[in-house]
Order: C-alpha cells, then sequence, then structure tokens
C-alpha cells in the first residue's frame, strides 16, 4: 500500500481580517432610521412639487 502524503494544515479557506480595525465615522442605528426617514421625505416632496421648482 502507498504511504500517505501529509499536506501542511491551512487555514481551510478562511480568510482572516484585522478585528482591531475601527472607523472614524460610526453611526449608531437610531441615526440611520432618521436618515433614512428624511431621504424618504424629500422623495416624496420633490415628486409633489419637483415640476414647479426644476421647471420639467
Amino acid at each position: 500500500m502507498a504511504d500517505k502524503i501529509q499536506m501542511p494544515s491551512g487555514m481551510g479557506g478562511l480568510v482572516r481580517y484585522f478585528d482591531e480595525y475601527k472607523s472614524k465615522i460610526e453611526f449608531k442605528p437610531g441615526h440611520i432610521v432618521v436618515i433614512c426617514i428624511l431621504v424618504i421625505i424629500i422623495m416624496i416632496i420633490l415628486h409633489i412639487f419637483g415640476d414647479r421648482w426644476l421647471g420639467l
């Protein structure tokens, strides 16, 4: 019977990223909700009044 070949153990295809990285810009979930609501309100206003304001 043939001898088994031992391959060096690796990371198993997993990539490891640095966990210590901290972004300089951080948002709380509440801020994201408020920003989304503001964007929705701006879009609604532009759909209603945009033709008159932009002259289209």
